[in-house]
């Protein structure tokens, strides 16, 4: 068999219906495209990496045996915003093996694997994704998912959910709620709230302990550090490296840069995180000073406009700048743009901007995400425990949602201990309990 003939059967095995276009109608008319890809064909290469995801996420396999049984979500319509890559296929696997009719689209237009959209599309969901797509694709993207009326929402960024709010609101009367998987997405949430917006309940999946300890920290630092190793492929040690943000983000970057060799430096708006950061070992100073100073920069924010043409003045020659916040908002690149005399791509996710001095200036990823437009995003392990918090939450709102309010939500303790508990399980560790006599001591005052 030859290697055409191979693919074409392994597209037809995985996607027997060859994703041929089809609209199909919504009960309020609207029609609806089965699924929107780069290429059909690169399914089976997509399904071999969620294959490999799987193996290494044994707490979401758990329930999604145990959704298979039950069937939370049967015949749910669910819409996801979210990085389209191995990992994030498997909760769309997920849902989908708990009934759910997923539609989904990618959050970022550099972080969607296209191998990994057109196998997803091969099992039945219907996606609207594809690596490269325009702000203005990615708009309609969005409503493309909603045309599908989806009744629950897994966001990223809030993105759906304000698309539901201002252009969809005839499908808020249906909402069972909402699942957040970022800090950015939890601030608008919280804002849309606190102005009287929020029409339904949302969890903050990001602010689960299980989530933020280890996806945050130990997810964004090593998949950080590695987009941009990947992309410049340059020596760590040794480099002034400057981290904006000592959040959980922050302090994970700094920890991995610092343990690669390099001196890190810190930036920080909070007085008490930045008292953290001096006690760890590492100097505080603020961007207008960093800048004179830095090597490599990472911005963990979640914030705007914190590298900005008030820095590129003063920045090195050589110098390194990258994002890891959500959205390509902390660096400026427009004005970086404007203030440079010629721009040009030195590697792939490399933009070098000569500036009218002479000084060149190293922009990775379009100053987007750098751990998944550059890189394969964060491990499959520590995913495993954040998409385990996703699929909980969401069969929890599914359970609860009439009895919730339309405001935003912690995750529920006892769905966030028992992720962990599973995560141990899964890994053969084993931990302390509380005796009677213990609970009783801690439970009084005396």
């Amino acid at each position: 068999m030859s290697a055409t003939s191979n693919a074409e059967y392994n597209a037809k095995r995985f996607n027997p219906h060859g994703l041929i276009p089809q609209t199909n109608l919504t009960a309020y008319g609207r029609r609806v495209r089965t699924s929107k890809v780069k290429d059909p064909m690169l399914a089976p290469q997509g399904q071999v990496k969620i294959e490999w995801a799987r193996a290494h996420m044994s707490v979401l396999e758990k329930i999604r045996t145990r959704f298979q049984k039950e069937q939370p979500f049967r015949g749910l319509s669910l819409g996801m915003c979210i990085h389209l890559e191995m990992k994030t296929a498997v909760l769309g696997e997920t849902f989908q093996a708990g009934g759910a009719k997923v539609a989904i689209t990618g959050s970022n237009p550099l972080s969607t694997q296209d191998d990994v959209a057109a196998a997803l599309a091969a099992s039945g969901a219907t996606v609207y994704a594809w690596h490269g797509v325009t702000s203005t694709e990615h708009q309609e993207n969005l409503l493309r998912v909603l045309d599908h009326e989806p009744r629950l929402l897994i966001d990223d960024g809030a993105e759906l959910s304000v698309a539901v709010h201002t252009q969809r609101r005839g499908l808020l009367a249906e909402m069972v709620g909402a699942c957040e998987e970022t800090t950015t997405g939890v601030h608008r949430y919280r804002a849309m709230e606190k102005d009287g917006l929020l029409k339904y309940p949302v969890i903050a999946v990001n602010d689960a302990r299980t989530k933020f300890l280890f996806d945050s920290q130990h997810g964004t630092g090593q998949s950080a550090l590695e987009g941009v190793m990947r992309s410049t492929n340059m020596l760590i040690a040794g480099k002034t490296v400057v981290i904006a943000g000592f959040g959980w983000v922050g302090r994970g970057i700094a920890l991995r840069a610092k343990g690669l060799g390099a001196k890190v430096v810190v930036t920080e708006v909070d007085p008490i995180r930045a008292v953290e950061a001096v006690m760890e070992g590492y100097t505080v100073m603020p961007m207008k000073e960093a800048a004179k100073v830095g090597d490599m920069f990472i911005t963990a924010t979640g914030c705007n406009r914190i590298i900005t043409e008030e820095h590129f003045p003063d920045l090195k020659d050589g110098v390194i700048l990258a994002n890891s916040g959500h959205f390509d908002v902390e660096i400026d690149v427009k004005a970086l743009r404007a203030q440079a005399a010629a721009v040009r791509t030195a590697r792939p996710n490399v933009e070098e901007f000569r500036m009218k001095d002479g000084r060149r200036i190293y922009l990775l990823a379009e100053g987007r995400l750098v751990n998944l437009a550059a890189a394969d995003g964060h491990p499959a392990e520590v995913m495993d425990m954040s998409f385990a918090n996703q699929a909980l939450s969401a069969e929890y709102l599914v359970k609860n949602h009439e009895k919730l309010e339309a405001k935003v939500y912690t995750v529920p303790p006892d769905i966030d201990r028992s992720v962990a508990k599973l995560w141990l399980e899964s890994h053969e560790t084993k931990f302390d309990t509380l005796n009677e006599e213990q609970i009783r001591y801690l439970a009084s005052w005396q």
